[in-house]
């Protein structure tokens, strides 16, 4: 190891997120096991891959202009 590198060298160093996280998880020791089981809720999910084409399907493309009428995006005065 050079000796610029022993310099900058802290072993015993931790920051203070590293000690609140470890702290938080011998106060829980299930904690990762209850983040799991939520990231299984809501992200670890089958895709039915018809169902998402048959929604891309039934897409109805936005107009350029989505407020006011129709009129206001071609910029006639009719309407108004």
């Amino acid at each position: 190891m050079s000796t610029l590198l022993r310099i900058f060298r802290r072993p015993d160093y931790q920051s203070e997120v590293t000690q609140f996280i470890e702290q938080l998880k011998s106060q829980k020791p299930d904690l990762e096991a209850q983040q799991r089981a939520g990231r299984a809720i809501w992200w670890d999910k089958r895709l039915d891959r018809d169902q998402q084409q048959e929604w891309r399907e039934a897409r109805v493309r936005q107009n350029a202009y989505v407020y006011g009428s129709p009129t206001a995006a071609t910029g006639s005065s009719e309407g108004r």
